[in-house]
């Protein structure tokens, strides 16, 4: 009878380890991110991506003023083991020159082609690491999906999920959880 080895499991990186290879080069001209441990290598933006994105940074900075920092497409710190770039994150004005924020009250994920990945493996990091509110401005369907109460799902590739999705058109209007006083119109954020 012959034994069969189990599958090993894969090696996952901590930070510390993938800004020491990104220090040697090894990632020089891709894009990378790293979610839980695994070095992810994102595609290149179209134009109609970073000018939605810019857009809804804008859009979102004027809004919240000054008390919130609107980030586009920095590191945020998750754990040992991730880092993920959103294109928008929204956190508290607080001093990162020393550090990465460890929260965003709001992510804002553009897709114009990633829809799949935005919805899944993205979505499920995000749940894992509690972001309660995370936004999918939905270029191909021309609507906007508002993902909350972060849940455990083990079918999903981290573990968790989000509650069924809000889907919501051009004439509607959406407030972050965070500033229930405010209200965003939708068609804004679409552009």
């Amino acid at each position: 009878m012959i034994a069969r080895i189990a599958e090993p499991p894969p090696r996952l990186w901590t930070k510390d380890e993938f800004y020491r290879l990104a220090d040697l080069g090894f990632f020089q001209g891709q894009k990378v991110e790293l979610w839980e441990g695994e070095v992810v290598v994102m595609s290149p933006q179209g134009p109609l991506h970073y000018t939605r994105m810019e857009r809804v940074r804008k859009l979102l900075e004027r809004m919240l003023g000054p008390a919130f920092l609107v980030r586009m497409q920095g590191p945020i710190s998750l754990g040992v083991h991730s880092e993920p770039e959103p294109d928008i994150a929204v956190v508290l004005s607080d001093d990162y020159s020393h550090a990465h924020p460890h929260a965003a009250l709001l992510i804002v994920e553009i897709c114009d082609s990633s829809l799949s990945i935005d919805r899944g493996s993205k979505a499920s990091l995000y749940a894992r690491h509690g972001i309660a509110d995370y936004w999918i401005v939905n270029l191909i369907d021309d609507q906007l999906e508002v993902y909350r109460q972060p849940q455990v799902d083990p079918s999903q590739p981290y573990g968790y999920s989000f509650a069924a999705p809000t889907v919501l058109g051009r004439s509607d209007s959406v407030t972050p959880l965070a500033l229930p006083s405010l209200v965003i119109a939708v068609d804004e954020l679409l552009g």
